[in-house]
């Protein structure tokens, strides 16, 4: 099953949301409209929520998971993602939040507590440490992130291009019958 159900909460697609029939998405998870979860990736909220918005697109292979209320953090970390943002192929998030406009490069890992403002660009297999904060208008590459140049006029133009190209894709998928689809 793709969408599970877990300690009684059902995962929600928001309209037109698509899910790819190899991707899992379990518990407390929302996706809001027009969102895409591609091939193989797993999104498990069973210990905390999970948040994404709409034209947001996760990518091939990516896991996106919470970090859990217990004795060494009390309230836990949700994972919160923003509108238009798009997450490349085999990147994890794990407990983090990510604004809107985001790219988050193939690879990359964004780690508990960390916050990604908007209009961010992180590179490919970049790693955010846990509770670091991504200033808004720049780009970020490395192992630990290094903050390197603000965005150019073109580059904060690519995040709503990117949200619009995989709102196309994920309508063709779904016109062609695969996938779940939300309400």
């Amino acid at each position: 099953m793709t969408i599970r159900t877990f300690q009684g909460k059902t995962p929600h697609l928001g309209e037109r949301a698509f899910v790819d029939a190899t991707a899992v998405v379990i518990g407390d998870v929302e996706l809001c409209a027009d969102s895409s979860i591609w091939p193989l990736t797993v999104i498990r909220g069973d210990m905390h929520r999970i948040r994404i918005g709409a034209r947001t697109s996760i990518q091939d292979g990516s896991v996106l998971h919470i970090t859990h209320a217990g004795p060494f953090n009390p309230d836990g970390y949700p994972l919160l993602i923003g509108n238009d943002v798009t997450v490349g192929h085999q990147v994890t998030l794990h407990g983090c939040t990510i604004g809107d406009r985001v790219l988050v490069g193939m690879g990359s890992i964004v780690m508990d507590g960390a916050v990604v403002e908007d209009d961010v660009v992180i590179g490919a297999g970049s790693l955010v440490p846990p509770g670091k904060r991504l200033e808004g208008g720049h780009l970020y590459v490395g192992r630990p992130v290094k903050q390197i140049r603000p965005l150019e006029e073109k580059e904060l133009a690519f995040f709503t291009y990117s949200a619009g190209n995989y709102v196309k894709l994920k309508d063709q998928h779904l016109a062609e019958g695969y996938g779940e689809e939300g309400a």
